[in-house]
């Protein structure tokens, strides 16, 4: 009987150390799946490390003088780079050139040569088939908004107020000449004029893709006069809106077209560069006055080996950041940008609808 009661006692031991090995292997085993699940998760927070792109391609248009842009660019390249860095993106080189023209710009995007463009709107929806536009730049509203010309000449000069807006107006802009003079008198007298008289005027406009330099002085032709730029008999078509201001000095041209503000940025070039002893605010004046335009784009390439959705969005945050800084603000205000804001490919259907009615004029 003792010697039962002592197996039984034993047996019993031997069943409670086994159930204790058996929790203690299986609290083992959980412990080391949750240590491996930390592990990974530390791992997937930190990351792999940025993308490397060995270059950032970004094509200006010539609206202000090529030298000009360079130079007031050039911090863009350290801004660009800090700021996509920040983003993911280590880039070893950005690369700024200005184009020969508005569309050089524009085909080297839809090319894939160039993976960024800061190009007019008239321009983009050109080469929408491969550029896709990422941001609208916003920019100060001006002291003058008339639709009359006179009301521009009563109001000079022309100053940036605080509000940003996202259009301009283009101007058509007389110069010092004798016929640019009359011209002037003529608007100035509340008196209108006529096509012959404009026609009688050299003319200097931009590429045919400019929305200020081209497009809308065309639709203001159509609208007032049932004519468009290639029903004029002297057209010089310039390469910079600077050097277009220098033939309107030098009397070489009478009228000029060309953004709202493009007097505000020659002030200085037309006394100092230009020879001229009057202020340009004296010695030009406004004789037309375009409906408003739609602002400025950043637009990237479709056709860029190294261009997709999130280097896009990427680039879109790097320049409103940029558009936000005080350094950022004084390199975008070579093109009068003041900011940035997201845009989508129907902002810009009105311009699409201006393109078909001039190409369909010419």
């Amino acid at each position: 009987m003792k010697n039962k009661m002592l197996f039984m006692v034993m047996a019993v031991l031997m069943i409670v150390f086994i159930i204790g090995c058996s929790n203690d292997q299986e609290s083992s085993g959980n412990n080391s799946v949750d240590t491996s699940k930390t592990e990974a998760t530390g791992e997937n927070d930190s990351g792999e490390g940025n993308i490397e792109i060995d270059e950032l391609s970004i094509g200006f248009v010539p609206s202000r003088d090529p030298d000009e842009i360079i130079t007031a660019t050039e911090p863009l390249k350290n801004l660009l780079t800090e700021e996509l860095a920040s983003l993911g993106y280590d880039v070893g080189n950005i690369d700024i050139t200005v184009g020969t023209n508005y569309e050089a710009v524009g085909e080297a995007l839809s090319a894939g040569t160039t993976d960024v463009g800061l190009i007019p709107g008239g321009t983009y929806v050109l080469y929408d088939d491969g550029a896709e536009v990422a941001l609208t730049a916003t920019r100060a509203g001006l002291s003058n908004d008339s639709d009359a010309a006179k009301d521009w000449n009563e109001n000079k000069p022309t100053e940036p107020r605080d509000d940003q807006v996202t259009y301009y107006r283009a101007l058509l802009i007389a110069g010092p000449s004798e016929k640019g003079q009359a011209l002037a008198d003529k608007v100035n007298n509340g008196e209108e004029l006529t096509f012959d008289e404009l026609n009688e005027a050299s003319w200097s406009v931009m590429s045919s893709s400019s929305p200020a330099g081209y497009i809308y002085p065309a639709l203001w032709l159509q609208e007032n006069y049932n004519k468009t730029i290639t029903d004029l008999d002297q057209v010089v078509q310039a390469d910079s809106y600077g050097s277009a201001f220098a033939r309107l000095a030098a009397g070489q041209t009478d009228i000029l077209v060309t953004y709202a503000d493009a007097r505000r940025d020659n002030e200085q070039s037309w006394t100092d560069d230009f020879g001229r002893d009057a202020s340009i605010w004296d010695e030009t004046n406004v004789i037309g006055v375009t409906p408003g335009i739609y602002n400025d784009t950043v637009s990237v390439s479709k056709n860029s080996d190294i261009m997709d959705d999130d280097l896009k969005s990427a680039i879109q945050e790097a320049f409103i950041n940029i558009g936000e800084s005080e350094e950022g603000k004084e390199v975008i205000s070579i093109y009068s940008h003041e900011g940035y804001q997201k845009a989508q490919d129907s902002d810009y259907d009105h311009e699409r609808e201006a393109q078909k009615i001039v190409q369909s004029l010419n």
